[in-house]
Formats: C-alpha cells, sequence, structure tokens
C-alpha cells in the first residue's frame, strides 16, 4: 500500500471515529446541534481519549487474557465523549444553537460592516447633539432637562435620515407615553428631502413597469409635484387622455430603511435594558409597531388596498374624494393614481375666503369623515396631515398619501363609540367601562378609583362653561398613564390621527374646537345607532346567532333538574386535558426523575469510590473502583442531560 492510499485511508478512519463520537454525544444529550460545534466537539473527544486511557490504566496492555484492559478502554472513550458534551452543553449556554451560523455570519459579513459604518453614524450624530448621557442611562430629572433632552432629540431624529424623520412624527402623537414637551418639538418634524433627478425616476419606471415613459404616458412631467422621503410625485397624462399622478419609489431608499429598522429595534431594546424610562415607554413594542408601518409605506401595493378599504368604509364623495389607481401601472414601487385638481388645505384660507366658504364648515367636514372612518367603518386615514388634505376646485376635499392607514375591528369601535358617547353624555361609568376595553389593563386596577378621577376629570373638561381643547387629551393621557393602562398600538394610531389632525384643522379654521365638535358627531352620527330601525335590526341580528342555543335551552335545563331531583348531578373537569399541557407535565417528569436518577448514581460512585477493602483487579484497581467510575460517567452523563434541556427550553423562551 502506498503512501497516499495509506493516508487516505488514516483520514477516513479519523473522520469516521469523529463522525461516530459527535454521534454518540448528540445522541447520549437527546438535542440536536450545529453540524460545526458537533464536529469540533468530536474532534476534540478523540483527542483527549489517548491521553485518558493512558492516565486510567498505565500499567494494563490490551494483550492481557482479563477483561480489565476492554473494561479501561471502554471507561476512557466514555470519558472523552463526557468531554465532548461538556463542550457541547458548555456552548450551548453559551452561544445557543441556531443564535450564530457561521455560513450566515460569512454572508452577512458586508451587511455589518455598513450596519456598523450606520451605528457610527447615528452615534456621532447623537453626541454631536448631546444625547450621549442618556443613551447610557441618565434620566432627565427636570422640566428644564426635558426641555433641551426634547430638542436635542428633535434635531437628531432630522439629521438622522428619513427612517428617524418617521420615528420622530410617530412619537410625536404619543401622548400617552412622552410628556409635553417631547410632543411639542417632534411635532416640529416635516417629511421632506431633494428630489430625485428625473432620470433615475424614468429609469425606476422603466424596470416597474417594463417600458420607456413616452410608451406609457402621453406626457410626462420630470419637474416633481412633491418630494418626500420615501418617494416623489409626478404629474403625467396617460395615452387615454386622463391627467395621473406618479408616485415612484424613491431608489435605494428600502435598503436604508431597512437597515436603520434594525438598528432602531437594537437601540430600543438597549434603552428597555439599561434605562427606566425606555422601560416605562414600552419601547420595544414601540418599535415593532413602527417596524411593521413603515414596511407596509414601502409597498405600493399596500397603498392601493388601503385606498379602496377606506372609499369602502362610509366615506361619502358628495363631500370628500379619493384618487383612483389605474391597478395596470400600480407595482410595488410605482403607484399610478387619477389626478385630483386642488390646494393644500395648508394654504386654503385665502382661497376658502375667495369662494365664500365657511372655514369652520370645511373643518368639520374633514373631522367627520375621519371620524366616520374610525368610529363605524373602521378603516381610517392614520396621517391626515395639512399636505395631504386639498381643497378641490369644486369645493370638495380630496384626501391624499393611503400610505399610513389604521384598522379597528368590530370590538374595539363599540368601545371607542362607547367612549365618545359617555364624553357627550358626561357619564363616569360609561366613560371607565369603555375605556378598560380599550387599553391593555395591567392584573389589578381599582376601577371604582378609576371611576371617580374619570368623573372629575370629566368635571374639569367637560362641565359647563369648561374650556375644552387640546388638554383634555393630555390630561386624559396622565390619567391612564397613573393607572398603569397602557394604549395599543391600533388605538395609538387613532390618537395619531386625531392628534395630526387637530392641526391641520386649526389651519383651515383658527379656533375650532376639536372636542366640541366631536361630541356633536356623537350626538349626530352615533345616535343613529338608538333608532327604531337600527335597534331592530341588531335584535334580529343577535336572535339569529342566539337561535340554535335557545332551541337546545330547554332540554338541557330539563336533563340538568332530572339530575337534581335524582341526587345525580356531578361535574366533570379533566385536568391537563389540553395535549400540550400533558407535554409540559411529562416533560417537567423526565427532567425530575432524570436529576434523581443523575444525583443517585452520583452518590452510590462517590460511596464505592471510597471504599478501600474491595476485591482487587489489579493491583491498583479495585472491582468497586471500576463500578464506581461506571456510575460517575452514567451520572454525568444524565446531569448534562439536564443541563442542555433548561438551557433550551431557556433560550426558547427569550
Amino acid at each position: 500500500m502506498d503512501s497516499l492510499t495509506t493516508g487516505i485511508v488514516v483520514v477516513v478512519t479519523v473522520v469516521v471515529m469523529v463522525v461516530g463520537m459527535a454521534a454518540a454525544a448528540r445522541r447520549l444529550l437527546g438535542a440536536n446541534f450545529g453540524l460545526v460545534r458537533l464536529f469540533l466537539a468530536g474532534a476534540i473527544a478523540l483527542l483527549v481519549a489517548g491521553p485518558i486511557s493512558q492516565s486510567l490504566a498505565p500499567h494494563t496492555v490490551l494483550g492481557d487474557d482479563s477483561v480489565v484492559p476492554l473494561w479501561f478502554l471502554l471507561l476512557s472513550i466514555a470519558c472523552a465523549l463526557l468531554v465532548a458534551m461538556i463542550l457541547l452543553v458548555v456552548a450551548e449556554a453559551l452561544v445557543p444553537t441556531g443564535r450564530v451560523t457561521p455560513l450566515l455570519w460569512a454572508r452577512g459579513l458586508r451587511a455589518r460592516l455598513a450596519r456598523t459604518r450606520r451605528y457610527l453614524q447615528i452615534l456621532t450624530i447623537a453626541v454631536r447633539h448631546g444625547l450621549g448621557p442618556y443613551l447610557r442611562g441618565r434620566d432627565p430629572a427636570t422640566a428644564g432637562s426635558r426641555s433641551r433632552l426634547a430638542r436635542s432629540l428633535r434635531q437628531a431624529l432630522d439629521a438622522g435620515g428619513v427612517t428617524f424623520v418617521k420615528l420622530g412624527q410617530v412619537l410625536s402623537t404619543r401622548r400617552d407615553l412622552l410628556p409635553p414637551e417631547f410632543v411639542r418639538e417632534l411635532g416640529a418634524l416635516r417629511d421632506q428631502a431633494a428630489p430625485v433627478p428625473s432620470d433615475l425616476i424614468e429609469e425606476v419606471l422603466r424596470r416597474e413597469l417594463g417600458a420607456p415613459v413616452d410608451q406609457l404616458f402621453a406626457r410626462f412631467d420630470p419637474e416633481p409635484l412633491a418630494a418626500a422621503s420615501v418617494g416623489q410625485v409626478h404629474t403625467a397624462r396617460l395615452l387615454s387622455g386622463a391627467d395621473v399622478v406618479v408616485k415612484v419609489q424613491r431608489p435605494g431608499v428600502r435598503a436604508v430603511v431597512e437597515r436603520d429598522l434594525d438598528i432602531v429595534r437594537r437601540l430600543a431594546a438597549t434603552l428597555h435594558a439599561r434605562t427606566r424610562w425606555g422601560r416605562a415607554a414600552g419601547l420595544v413594542d414601540l418599535a415593532d409597531g413602527f417596524t411593521r408601518a413603515i414596511r407596509e409605506e414601502l409597498d405600493f401595493h399596500v397603498e392601493a388596498r388601503n385606498i379602496a378599504a377606506v372609499r369602502a368604509s362610509v366615506l361619502d364623495e358628495k363631500e370628500v374624494v379619493l384618487p383612483e389607481p389605474h391597478e395596470a401601472l400600480c407595482t410595488e414601487r410605482v403607484l399610478v393614481m387619477r389626478r385630483l385638481r386642488g390646494v393644500p388645505l395648508a394654504g386654503a384660507r385665502p382661497v376658502i375666503a375667495a369662494r365664500g366658504l365657511e372655514p369652520a364648515d370645511v373643518a368639520r367636514t374633514l373631522l367627520f369623515c375621519v371620524l366616520r372612518q374610525i368610529m363605524i367603518g373602521g378603516v381610517f386615514h392614520a396621517d391626515p396631515h395639512p399636505g395631504n388634505v386639498l381643497l378641490l376646485e369644486d369645493g370638495r376635499l380630496g384626501l391624499l398619501d393611503f400610505g399610513s392607514v389604521g384598522r379597528l375591528d368590530a370590538a374595539m369601535r363599540q368601545a371607542l363609540q362607547r367612549l365618545l358617547l359617555g364624553l357627550d353624555s358626561g357619564d363616569p361609568a360609561t366613560v371607565s367601562d369603555a375605556l378598560l376595553l380599550i387599553v391593555n389593563r395591567p392584573d389589578e386596577v381599582d376601577e371604582e378609583r378609576l371611576e371617580r378621577s374619570l368623573g372629575q376629570f370629566m368635571a374639569q373638561h367637560l362641565g359647563p362653561g369648561a374650556p375644552a381643547g387640546a388638554q383634555m387629551f393630555v390630561d386624559l393621557f396622565q390619567l391612564i398613564t397613573h393607572y398603569r393602562l397602557s394604549v395599543p398600538p391600533e388605538v395609538a394610531a387613532v390618537f395619531r390621527s386625531l392628534a395630526t389632525l387637530e392641526g391641520a384643522l386649526g389651519d383651515v379654521a383658527p379656533g375650532f374646537n376639536v372636542v366640541v365638535e366631536a361630541r356633536g358627531f356623537a350626538g349626530r352620527y352615533l345616535a343613529e345607532m338608538l333608532r327604531p330601525a337600527a335597534l331592530r335590526q341588531a335584535a334580529m341580528d343577535e336572535l339569529t346567532t342566539l337561535l340554535p342555543l335557545l332551541r337546545r335551552l330547554p332540554r338541557r335545563i330539563d336533563r340538568i333538574a332530572g339530575a337534581l331531583e335524582r341526587g345525580r348531578l356531578n361535574v366533570n373537569v379533566r385536568l391537563l386535558a389540553d395535549e400540550r399541557d400533558r407535554q409540559h407535565m411529562m416533560a417537567l417528569l423526565h427532567r425530575s426523575l432524570t436529576t434523581v436518577i443523575g444525583g443517585v448514581a452520583g452518590i452510590m460512585a462517590v460511596m464505592l469510590l471510597g471504599i478501600d477493602d474491595d476485591p482487587r483487579v489489579t493491583e491498583e484497581v479495585g472491582l468497586f473502583d471500576l463500578f464506581g467510575y461506571g456510575l460517575l460517567v452514567v451520572a454525568a452523563v444524565l446531569g448534562l442531560r439536564v443541563l442542555v434541556a433548561i438551557f433550551r427550553t431557556d433560550h426558547d423562551s427569550w
């Protein structure tokens, strides 16, 4: 046999032995591990097998006629396997399986480097604006320091780019989480950006729609009508002659946003772990909701569906108009819609005066439109700022930009309706019950005290002669925070929409009272649900749902009464009826038994090794020593199985 063949045989033998060691260690631990750590554990076990066998039996040789050499060989292999198992358990404790995958780590090295550069940029921006001490855990103690922190945060977010500007806009609507200083400062952020050159926009259109711009449109204006951080809008005319607007996503914005969203989530987790104010604000949940919303805005298919959903939700186009997408020309990065001609609401006061319109009527139309979407339809425009609302040439209003839309289920809409009706009627009990249905409540809430606090709140803000205004929402959020209630994301979107709308209505009609008008909406629209026809329809719907139960109810009552009369009424309760509960209990039982057996084996091993007067197998090793070493191996294997199960359970629950 030549040297090459010998080398191949040796290599194959070594690989087989390493694989065998790794497979045996994995089987004894009863858990799956990555191939890399299994191979390393098997290789180390093979390396230490020889030294271990020499240290265990220095005076025995394989050629002896007794079984002692074979016993020591098996014992040394078992000890080598223990080494491999210990390495796997330690690796599982330090770096859980699936958390670090070498191949994926190597593939993502470029992304990590890019994220590291972005981290350095963000940290530089934060430090330059004086946020360094707060990132290290310092809490703002005084009103003055909070004001400085709010101003610094606004400046830093503005310098951070698109994702952080939008994050600041979302935070500016969370009056339930942030002090008024932060809400005022972050409310000054505006989603504006420099326009993208027209040749890059035309390239995006060609890739998305599969044809040059001159073949898609009879006319395309290269100058943008509006430019924002995610996309920009151009006017155009279709080949059919219809005037449209073309919304095009900025090139490269998706990669930037995804990278920044990852950083936002990591920063939120860090601040949640290191600061009290981060935990109190629930930054992790806020970051998750923000991530979902931004990703929806990056898909223009979602915006097209949002337009159809809002149009279907009790929208009266006699007063408010929505753009209509041209489905054949809509993609993930391009949205072509019917053009609405008008002036933005932010600068519409001179136009309103010139046309002889009443500013309060225009503001009331917009407010009632959004409230109908929230309270009745359940699908509503979540960002109705003045730039997204047009006063059209025919006097109607037009809503734009449906990238951010909120949705409420029927139960949440009913709770909000009850809340609004309770505020309108001045009933603190109704308001308290509705509020507890809306918010996420802790395990213990003093409902009587909450009802009294709401009564005082309503007397202060809704009583005769009380000045109703935006301060009412601030005090309501402070009351929610005081009772450790938290607003769910879908309801926070409602408050965000109303807070944004409040500013828009103030631009149109200075002094317009949103709270008073909302109470008027409750009396005008929600009272329709109390009409005889509406009540009769609601009763019929409920009766139809309950009819199968009502048909079975008499027979069930008769059976219960008969059992009571004969003294045979009993109640059967099945413990652990859920399969998941049974599996959990069996896992606990197996782990407990394994721990007990391993402990008993270890104690017996120590006792056997401590006996001196035992039959001798060799001059240096007794029979009880052999049994003791074997029991030590058994105890170690069982203990390692318990440890790896504990580590796996703990990591799965993180």
